[in-house]
């Protein structure tokens, strides 16, 4: 009751004691005159709510103001009241009390009761609630009656009011609800004000505050500091944290609906409160999930106040006030009451509509509420019990596999969990044959999919694994193989297309005699196929049956096709296959899909680009017919006319929209990434940035998802071509990988920056048809641009290949185009190879860019990964960048030179790169040092071999070396004489073994030649690098001087060098392909141009016999007589280099012999029969190579030279004699000796006209002579077919050959066994023939069928062998030609019009068939007696041929068959 001026009783009895003395003699006398006066004019409920507490005011030490207690005096007065009553005590303040919160409840009257009280409401009832307590205190208060009181209000209680009493200590909730005669009442009182709360709670900040802390529990304290109510806020957090009751509704909810076995005996006292908690629970679920079906229906503040619900659900509101296993029970109750929820969606339903319950698509508030659950359980756990609920209830559909999207976006565990329970589930269907099992794998794996094959294999990928193999579920029996395909076939009506696609492109594997099982299955999908208006002929040609895409029409697959037949045509220059053959088999949808696609008019480029050389090439095969190419053509010229300018102004509006959506995403990623708090929202957020991606890159018109699932990635690496829109996403996303990496960093380590990039990059990954884009764009960043690129970029490009390293099962292998011829083309590369290629190290730049780039991602992925174990980081680590460090830092960095190993904590390392104060070779160091990556260097995978070492360093431009030659000369010298000659084998050395390293040393040359030859500075494939040469020469000079110290005979060691080079020629077999023919030239003049870099003495081995030093050729001879011979162009003498080389080094090695002389003829004399085509060069070479030679052995001896080199000398002189003056020519050693210098002279200096005379002038025993000059003019006329540019002319060259052969006939000489193969008679020209080059050998018919003009019809009675020969060689050309060897053709720019010049192999095989046909009957009897071995070989190629020779074999009828054949 308030006094004067608001002035509350206490005021003005205090006032009153300070003013003036007391008239009373006691406190006694003075309580019994204030109860008089109080009988007469008392109010008992104003009373309640005046007196504010027990507390005394502060201050006042009078005797009086304390004596007076206003418990004593409240107390009093409801005695007083009571007693005139008749009632007790305790009843009257209970009623009195209720009578106060229904007046405070009702102050603000309105249409609906709100669940909070207003501010003066609220001062009121802390008034009545104190005054209460004291009640309490000295025990005149009844809670029972209370409670029941509180029920007979008119309204229920406002709920902030009962949190208060609560809170309080007064009457606790569980009290107060159990007093409640009608428990649904009072369920339904509180859903009611529970929604009320949470609507209030989002209409106003300070009501969310309070909201928050009525569900939660937690203190009030500064929402009444906010509302200035100061006064008894000590107090207040007192009753709050000290008393352990400030957990509320929700807990009491939780422990009273959810109690375990060993709680119930305690609270038995208790029987309404367990369905009142329990049935509140599901009645607030039940009102979230009925908003799910609808949710666009719902208005904003409703989903709100649903939102501010699901905050029940935090794990972390509970902590220890709840038993774990409650909480458990009720979030698992939850989960179970979420998919079972009105479940009236059928199956086919289900089917029908899974793609749209996608986790993106889905109701956020499911979502919302699904993630929070599953924060209660692991990954196990929550599929456990999804499993469970599947068993045993009716489910509802769309929430089980909104369930399973959420599952496997949100769980990084769920991939595997859901194939093993899809394998489970396939089991149990196929042992029971069990339809229930059946459909929900097939749902499970579906929606599992939908989310992308970042977080679940597709579709497709699983139907085959699951049944395209024999030892699927349904191959163990026939019965299972019908179960499989009825249930596929009750799926039929209610399946989407892409379904139904991938069963027929991909079918369950079946054996052969149940084919009709399958067929019938086929054609039930293509009906139902047909009835969707999808024709499985307008399947596209590279269509991704992963994908359940449904709105790619055919047009828009077309398009994909073509983008793709454009990629595979730009890179072949070959039309497709499968363009070829969909014109063929699939004619409908190349004519009606592909071809418009291909033919979509534009302006047409001023130079052809690979489209209009695709459309051409379609053109010329007749594939495009020439109606649809002409309007294809006018169209192209009507648009040139006129730009459509407003329609691509429209089309780039049109995409920008998905791009913005895109971008806000990510920078609403960027804020949960440096929040470690929201770590959990990361994998939503990311799902929702993937369906955006899908979006954008859905709308670009040139997209390239056609990519088959496994296909490889090409990519451009000397130039890589982008489209424009892919360019943008690839840049947009690549940037916000780097921003997010900085900003996480500046909070945190990175193995303390949570899941987000390691996700992120793995949902890119999961868009196949981004991946181009990717790798491409990542080329010109790295390999392009790299060493202008900042740190910034540096350190964000290594983490994000860090994190693709991590996602590469997710990316196919790339096939790596370098611009260039190259001698594997179809070699495709894994990831880490690719790195290897982009990493280039040729340049100064280029070297410290590498080494900032492989320091920055060893680093993150030592820092990010740190608690893996060493074989998890091993298989993380891309072995590629760890090589490019080894590689790189010793030649950097003279300190990684030594042994040092120094611990260092990952976050040192991380700080030495993110410090911009720092320099990289300081972080490079740090990490070089650290004992975890000395480790990781152990590991065979990442050590760098001698071999990988020479790679490397052969890749570098010396012009360009960041090291000066010097310096290089240093690091060479320490990485081979002191780092990997005496390394062991197993870590790359070469056990200190001399040999081997020159082994290696010769073989990376080799590799490194052969290899693609991209960058490579403008140096050629032919040009070794001189400071790995030099190398390679002090080891060889080496090898030598360790040799000469040996004794004993040393005959059984083959020479080490031509093992090594012959090894890598033995497993290559010559003539298979035309590549490996291209291959094997390149290569063997590659090991002549090593042999001429190395001394010329190591040609040459020496061995005592003995006492006696001699010189050993064989392995030199039978290298050139096997292999150099195969790279000579004139057919019969080596180059001049290797023909000077060896000489010099013949000289050169004699020197270690007793008798130098007699070795230099021993060598000489054993070529004339061993290696002829030596002294054949020497020949050829003489007058460049005598000066040479000459002045070396002046040098070296001082003597005359020695007989044999004086022998060479003498053949050259007579020769040039014979020619010039007409002396008589001696025929004095080998007669083909002669011949070639003979041959050589006059093609060297005789001018034409002078040869016949020369021939006539010869003598009359020369019939070998003559031969073997015919074959050194047979040689050249096949040179001057092949090798054009060496000088030699055809027509020339034809003519000589037809000079000396009439000289033969003249004289009447045989010369047929010139063309006999050694393998079938080795006779005298066997020398002849072996020193010659195989394809010359191989291409002797040509010249042979070009000498036709001048065989006579004496020679064939003459030669018996005549027709053997002819017949032999025609078959060797015939072979020719079938196996598709090139014959040489003439050249285009000098056509003769001699008919014995064939330029086409077809009119040289006519021409050869026609001259046997009119020469067979001509031939003797005799002439046919040795051909029988041909017949057969004959029988095959030209049996028209063989009938004709068996016929004139006949005697009877020869001379008819001669008079027939006149015609010819």
């Amino acid at each position: 009751m308030a006094g004067p001026g608001g002035r509350t009783w206490r005021d003005l009895l205090a006032g009153r004691a300070r003013k003036r003395k007391s008239a009373f003699g006691s406190g006694a006398e003075l309580q019994e005159a204030a109860l008089r006066l109080l009988d007469h004019h008392q109010n008992l409920n104003d009373l309640l709510l005046e007196v504010e507490g027990s507390a005394k005011p502060a201050g006042q030490d009078s005797a009086e103001h304390q004596e007076v207690s206003s418990e004593s005096f409240i107390v009093s007065v409801l005695q007083e009241q009571a007693s005139r009553l008749g009632v007790p005590t305790a009843i009257l303040a209970a009623k009195n009390a209720v009578t106060n919160i229904e007046r405070i409840c009702q102050a603000s009257a309105g249409p609906s009761q709100v669940p909070l009280l207003n501010l003066d409401q609220r001062k009121r009832l802390s008034c009545l609630l104190q005054t209460v307590k004291d009640l309490l205190v000295n025990n005149v208060f009844c809670c029972p009656l209370f409670c029941q009181e509180m029920w007979k209000m008119k309204d229920p209680p406002v709920l902030e009011a009962v949190w208060h009493l609560h809170r309080d200590g007064i009457v606790g909730l569980g009290e107060l609800l159990e007093s409640n005669p009608a428990a649904p009442a009072a369920v339904e009182w509180l859903c009611s004000s529970l929604c009320g709360l949470c609507k209030q709670a989002e209409e106003s900040s300070e009501d969310a505050a309070l909201a928050g802390r009525v569900l939660s529990g937690k203190a009030l304290n500064w929402v009444l500091v906010e509302q200035g109510l100061a006064a008894g806020l000590h107090s207040l957090q007192q009753g709050l944290y000290e008393s352990k009751a400030w957990r509320y509704f929700v807990i009491v909810f939780l422990q009273s609906g959810f109690q375990q076995t060993s709680a119930l005996g305690r609270k038995l006292e208790f029987k309404k409160v367990p369905y009142i908690c329990h049935a509140v629970l599901q009645r607030m679920l039940t009102w979230v999930l009925d908003a799910v079906g609808k949710e666009k229906q719902e208005d904003v503040s409703t989903l709100q106040a649903m939102r501010f619900w699901l905050n029940v659900f935090s794990v972390s509101v509970y902590k220890s006030a709840v038993h774990p296993d409650s909480l458990q029970q009720f979030f698992r109750h939850t989960l179970t009451e979420v998919l079972t929820y009105n479940p009236l969606l059928k199956v086919s339903d289900a089917i029908h509509m899974q793609k749209e319950w996608s986790f993106t698509r889905t109701c956020s508030l499911l979502t919302t509420l699904y993630r929070k659950l599953f924060v209660a359980f692991s990954a196990k756990e929550s599929i456990s019990q999804l499993q469970q609920v599947l068993e045993t209830r009716e489910v509802n559909w769309q929430h089980v596999l909104s369930c399973v999207s959420t599952l496997v976006v949100c769980q990084a565990e769920a991939e595997q969990l859901f194939k093993d329970l899809l394998s489970h589930l396939l089991i149990k269907a196929f042992g029971n044959y069990d339809m229930e099992n059946m459909i929900t794998a097939f749902l499970i794996a579906r929606q599992a999919a939908l989310e992308g094959p970042a977080v679940f294999m597709p579709y497709s990928e699983w139907f085959k694994a699951s049944f395209g193999n024999a030892g699927g579920h349904h191959g163990s029996s026939k019965k299972a193989l019908v179960f499989l395909f009825e249930f596929l076939s009750e799926l039929v009506p209610f399946e989407a297309a892409p379904y139904l696609k991938v069963h027929i492109m991909y079918p369950p594997f079946v054996p052969t005699k149940h084919r009709s099982i399958l067929l019938e299955y086929i054609t039930l999908a293509k009906t139902r196929l047909a009835d969707l208006k999808v024709a499985i002929e307008d399947m596209g040609l590279y269509e991704d049956l992963s994908s359940t895409d449904e709105s790619v029409q055919p047009q828009g697959q077309a398009l994909r096709d073509v983008e793709k037949a454009l990629q595979i045509f730009e890179n072949s220059r070959k039309i497709p296959t499968s363009v070829i053959e969909a014109s063929i088999f699939r004619r409908p949808y190349y004519t009606s899909w592909f071809l418009p696609a291909l033919l979509r008019p534009r302006v047409l480029p001023k130079i052809p680009d690979a489209r209009m050389a695709f459309i051409d090439s379609l053109k010329r095969a007749d594939k495009i017919p020439l109606n649809l190419y002409s309007t294809y053509m006018q169209a192209c010229r009507a648009m040139k006319e006129k730009m459509l300018q407003d329609e691509s102004q429209a089309e780039s509006s049109h995409s920008k929209e998905p791009i913005e959506q895109l971008k806000a995403e990510l920078a609403e990623l960027r804020m949960l990434t440096v929040d470690q708090a929201k770590y959990a929202d990361v994998p939503a957020q990311i799902a929702v940035i993937s369906d955006r991606l899908a979006t954008v890159l859905g709308h670009s018109s040139d997209q390239n998802e056609a990519a088959a699932l496994n296909s490889p990635i090409q990519v451009d690496i000397s130039a890589p071509r982008l489209e424009p829109c892919h360019k943008g996403v690839v840049d947009l996303l690549l940037t916000s990988f780097c921003q997010n990496l900085i900003a996480a960093s500046y909070f945190n380590p990175p193995d303390r920056q949570g899941p987000c990039l390691s996700l992120f990059v793995k949902m890119m990954c999961g868009h196949r048809n981004l991946l181009p884009a990717l790798l491409g764009r990542l080329c010109q960043l790295i390999y392009h641009q790299g060493p202008s690129l900042n740190d910034a970029h540096i350190l964000g490009l290594a983490a994000f290949v860090i994190h693709l390293s991590e996602s590469r099962a997710l990316i196919p292998e790339v096939e790596a185009n370098f611009g260039i011829s190259q001698p594997v083309p179809e070699k495709v590369l894994s990831l880490s190879e690719y790195w290897n290629c982009l990493l280039a190290c040729r340049t100064k730049e280029s070297l410290v860019f590498c080494m900032r780039f492989c320091t920055a991602a060893a680093s993150y992925l030592m820092c990010k990964f740190s608690s893996y174990s060493h074989g998890d980081l091993c298989a993380l680590l891309p072995p590629s960048l760890v090589k490019k460090l080894q590689y790189i830092m010793p030649r950097l960095s003279l300190e990684a030179r030594g042994i040092l190993c120094e611990e260092a904590k990952p976050d040192l390392i991380w700080s030495s790169l993110s410090c911009p104060s720092l320099n990289y070779k300081r972080a490079s160091l740090c990490l070089w040092k650290q004992a975890r990556f000395r480790e990781l260097l152990k590991e065979k995978t990442f050590q760098l071999s001698f071999r990988e070492w020479l790679l490397l360093e052969l890749e570098v431009c010396p012009e360009k070396d960041i090291l000066s030659a010097s310096e290089r000369q240093d690091f060479h010298y320490w990485a081979i004489y002191q780092w990997y000659l005496p390394a062991p084998s197993t870590s790359g050395g070469c056990d200190g073994d001399l040999e081997k390293a020159c082994g290696i040393i010769i073989n990376t040359i080799l590799d490194s030649s052969q290899r693609l030859d991209l960058g490579s500075c403008g140096q050629s494939k032919m040009r070794v690098n001189p400071d790995i040469l030099c190398k390679l020469q002090e080891i060889v000079l080496e090898l030598g001087c360790r040799r000469k110290l040996l004794s004993g005979c040393l005959d059984a060691q083959r020479h080490f060098l031509f093992e090594i080079l012959q090894e890598r020629l033995k497993d290559r077999e010559p003539g298979s392909a035309l590549g490996e023919q291209l291959w094997r030239q390149q290569e063997l003049l590659l090991h002549r141009r090593i042999l001429v870099g190395l001394p010329a003495s190591a040609l040459i081995k020496t061995c005592r016999k003995g006492m006696k030093t001699m010189l050993d050729c064989e392995d030199f001879f039978c290298f050139v007589n096997s292999e150099l011979k195969n790279v000579c162009s004139r057919g019969y003498a080596l180059s001049y280099d290797i023909t000077a080389h060896f000489f010099r080094g013949l000289l050169n090695a004699s020197l270690d012999c007793e008798d130098s002389v007699e070795e230099v003829n021993n060598v000489l004399t054993a070529c004339k029969t061993k290696c002829a085509i030596l002294l054949f060069s020497a020949a050829l070479w003489w007058p460049r190579l005598e000066p040479v030679l000459c002045s070396q052995w002046k040098r070296l001896f001082g003597t005359p030279l020695a007989e044999e080199l004086e022998r060479l000398r003498e053949w050259q002189s007579s020769a040039a004699s014979f020619l010039s003056s007409g002396v008589a020519f001696p025929l004095s050693g080998p007669p083909w000796i002669s011949a070639a210098f003979f041959h050589c002279i006059i093609q060297q200096h005789s001018p034409r006209g002078r040869e016949k005379n020369a021939l006539k002038r010869l003598g009359t025993d020369t019939e070998q002579l003559l031969v073997s000059l015919l074959f050194f003019a047979l040689m050249d006329v096949i040179s001057a077919k092949i090798a054009p540019k060496e000088g030699v002319d055809f027509q020339t060259s034809q003519e000589w050959s037809l000079e000396i052969l009439q000289c033969l006939e003249e004289r009447g000489m045989s010369w047929p066994l010139l063309f006999y193969s050694a393998e079938k008679d080795p006779r005298k020209y066997h020398v002849l023939r072996s020193a010659a080059s195989d394809h010359h050998i191989q291409l002797l018919p040509v010249a042979f069928y070009s000498l036709t003009p001048r065989f006579h019809h004496e020679l064939l009675a003459r030669e018996p062998t005549f027709l053997y020969v002819a017949l032999d060689l025609y078959i060797q050309l015939l072979r020719l030609f079938v196996e598709g060897k090139d014959l040489p053709q003439s050249d285009q720019a000098g056509q003769s019009p001699d008919p014995t010049e064939h330029g086409d192999p077809l009119e040289l095989i006519s021409t050869a068939r026609q001259f046997l046909l009119g020469a067979i009957p001509r031939c003797p009897a005799q002439s046919f007696g040795n051909i029988q071995p041909l017949l057969a070989t004959c029988e095959e190629l030209d049996p028209a041929l063989r009938a004709t020779l068996l016929h004139a074999s006949r005697p009877a009828v020869a001379m008819e068959l001669e008079e027939e054949l006149v015609l010819f």
